[in-house]
């Protein structure tokens, strides 16, 4: 008796459209993934699952037909990792046709729409970096589920509020300063990572600035001129004696939340804080400090960051 071999099933490929897209309809749900795409710029189909209030594999059917009809990009740096973390979660990009279908609905304006291009250039540390800022940011969204006495302020919220809606080209979030080091002053950009807020009930909020750093960048350096983290802290000093964050955002104050890699070199930030002096600023009680080890296992709402001295500081 001959005995039949069993069909297999076809498998759509991972990183290639199919050439026959499967049968689709866009539904208001997927233009939202869509616009999460735009402002993200990278996402984990796991960030998408939270962000959207989905299930993974209701989560993860829709990105496969948004793929391969062209709304969405995965790109295709995962394939340096991907073989062997099979199982690690897919990462998707806007796609070209993605960002036209944001220009005719919601009058989206691109400097330049070739998202696919430019997804094929980006570089695995630039992706993985950005995924790293945005599990931070889910980690906020997630930390806020049913709370009452706090609610997040989104990026896009605050910007509403600048006092000057004029908003020049590049990051909103941009501070140009001038840094004084050995009796020179230098001009220097800062451009954070993440930014959010916090709205209390009386109306009061606290806004936060954040980097997320992976410890591929020197501490310290004897050139200011070269980047390096105590430049970065020495620039967010000199925002803030000078007010910048007063003029350009409207605030009365922030602070600058670190997350770094270990408690060494946590450690090797806060010493070089220590060495900083900007005259009229706050000095180390600026910027709150994490280990990502430590983050792991609590949500930055909730947990007690340590400050430039050591001391134990909540974000509410």
């Amino acid at each position: 008796m001959d005995a039949t071999a069993p069909k297999t099933k076809n498998r759509r490929p991972r990183f290639r459209r199919s050439s026959e897209p499967l049968p689709f309809r866009l539904t208001e749900d997927d233009t939202t993934i869509v616009r999460m795409l735009a402002r993200h710029r990278f996402l984990r189909s796991t960030h998408i699952a939270v962000l959207i209030g989905r299930s993974i594999d209701r989560t993860n059917d829709r990105l496969r037909k948004l793929f391969h009809a062209g709304y969405v990009d995965r790109p295709r740096a995962q394939l340096d990792y991907y073989p062997s973390a099979g199982s690690a979660p897919m990462v998707y990009a806007l796609a070209d046709r993605g960002a036209r279908l944001l220009i005719e609905r919601d009058g989206t304006g691109f400097a330049n729409v070739e998202w696919s291009r430019k997804n094929r250039q980006a570089g695995r540390p630039f992706i993985e970096h950005q995924l790293e800022i945005i599990d931070f940011y889910v980690s906020l969204q997630v930390a806020m589920n049913g709370r009452e006495d706090v609610r997040l302020i989104h990026p896009d919220e605050l910007i509403a509020e600048f006092p000057d809606q004029r908003i020049p080209d590049g990051n909103p979030f941009k501070l140009n300063v001038q840094v004084s080091s050995k009796g020179s002053l230098h001009d220097v950009g800062i451009v954070p990572d993440l930014v959010f807020g916090l709205r209390f009930p009386d109306g009061s909020k606290r806004c936060f600035m954040v980097e997320i750093d992976r410890g591929t960048m020197p501490v310290t350096r004897s050139d200011i001129r070269q980047t390096s983290f105590e430049r970065k802290m020495r620039a967010y000093l000199s925002a803030q004696a000078s007010k910048a964050h007063e003029r350009q955002f409207g605030w009365k104050a922030f602070r600058v939340l670190t997350v770094t890699t270990d408690d060494h070199r946590l450690s090797s930030m806060r010493q070089a804080l220590r060495n900083i002096h900007v005259p009229r600023s706050s000095g180390a009680s600026l910027f709150l400090f994490a280990s990502r080890e430590d983050l792991s296992s609590a949500d930055p709402i909730s947990f007690l960051w340590r400050d430039g001295t050591d001391c134990a500081v909540a974000l509410t």
